[in-house]
């Protein structure tokens, strides 16, 4: 109720002030540092884009065992109910997470939402995940369901969109709030705020983003890019990346005192070492690339020749590498099949809380 009101506009009091104001001030944050190929007022006025995200497919987890066996599958904490009146804190409506095998090694990256209509003794919830692994995340949920009361199916009808500002300037913005409703979820992206919105909808249009503007998916890969977040199964090829070298604490897609789930041990000893040799950065390529771009896996090397790491995916000149962090500061490049040299430049993404070590 108390979030029905909020969206209203109507009064709850002190605590759905601070909430609007709390959202209000991490929207002024992120338009005061927005920067790339989002910059600029728009043409049209539209204070927000809205990219239909083809790639990624949702699949829909019901049933009195729901949350237990999530829980005992996924990296992170399921997304709480909406909040009761007087909540001083709403929890968020979206939260991320990662599949492991028994390896400790990604299989899938997904985000949560939880569905509005469920009651607390049979919850439902929303997997989005990349759309070629749809199947395959089916299966892996049918093997360790068991004698669960859970029922998990696609939901084809359900569209994904990301949705970002289309300004710098937060004074040009309207502000947006979260939503759950029967045709529509509209939640913070989880896992930076750099990252926007996320919409899921069974309408043709983002209709929870009124006045917002079609974009090109181009734009928010190349935004994604630059931001350094990984994203479906070229950036997080299954049974090889590792959610610590992928940045998934950075991501908040990590709990490490909830209860045990597959992949835990790696994981869990990974972090309390306190040594991540490696992570996913992004980069920026110089020079003549290939036709069909470069190849996922290909060496990077230093100056003197040295293995830096490997190219992971990319979009024209931007892209991931998994590099060794002492070699980040360094002259980088790639040899290409046709033997030219491809110069890398590493950044190191604002957001994270921490620079590595």
């Amino acid at each position: 109720m108390a979030v029905r009101t909020l969206l209203r506009g109507g009064s709850v009091g002190r605590a759905g002030l601070a909430w609007r104001w709390q959202l209000h001030a991490a929207l002024r944050n992120y338009l005061a540092h927005s920067s790339g190929c989002l910059g600029g007022a728009p043409a049209d006025g539209a204070a927000w884009t809205c990219f239909p995200l083809h790639e990624r497919a949702v699949l829909r987890v019901r049933g009195p065992d729901a949350a237990p066996f999530l829980l005992g599958l996924l990296t992170n904490e399921l997304p709480l109910p909406g909040p009761s009146d007087g909540a001083a804190t709403p929890p968020a409506r979206a939260a991320y997470a990662h599949f492991l095998n028994v390896q400790g090694r990604t299989l899938y990256d997904v985000i949560l939402y939880r569905l509005p209509e469920c009651v607390p003794e049979a919850p439902g919830f929303l997997l989005e995940c990349d759309h070629t692994l749809l199947d395959a995340l089916h299966r892996h949920l049918a093997l360790y369901r068991v004698r669960r009361k859970v029922q998990v199916e696609p939901w084809p009808e359900c569209r994904v969109w990301a949705v970002l500002p289309a300004v710098t300037w937060a004074d040009q913005a309207a502000p947006l709030q979260e939503r759950a409703e029967a045709t529509g979820i509209l939640a913070c992206d989880p896992r930076t705020v750099r990252m926007g919105w996320r919409l899921l909808t069974q309408d043709t249009g983002p209709a929870l983003v009124p006045g917002a503007r079609l974009g090109d998916p181009r734009d928010y890969h190349a935004h994604r890019y630059q931001q350094g977040v990984p994203e479906g199964v070229r950036d997080l090829p299954p049974g090889v990346a590792l959610p610590l070298e992928s940045n998934l604490v950075f991501m908040n897609g990590v709990s490490f005192t909830k209860g045990c789930y597959i992949g835990q041990e790696l994981t869990a000893r990974t972090h309390h070492m306190g040594v991540i040799r490696k992570r996913l950065f992004p980069v920026r390529l110089a020079g003549r690339l290939p036709a069909g771009g470069i190849e996922p896996g290909t060496p990077v090397l230093t100056e003197s020749g040295q293995a830096a790491g490997k190219f992971r995916a990319g979009q024209g000149a931007l892209g991931l590498a998994l590099l060794r962090t002492e070699r980040v500061k360094g002259p980088l490049h790639i040899r290409t099949s046709e033997s030219d040299l491809v110069t890398i430049t590493v950044s190191v993404p604002d957001w994270w809380p921490t620079a590595p070590k």
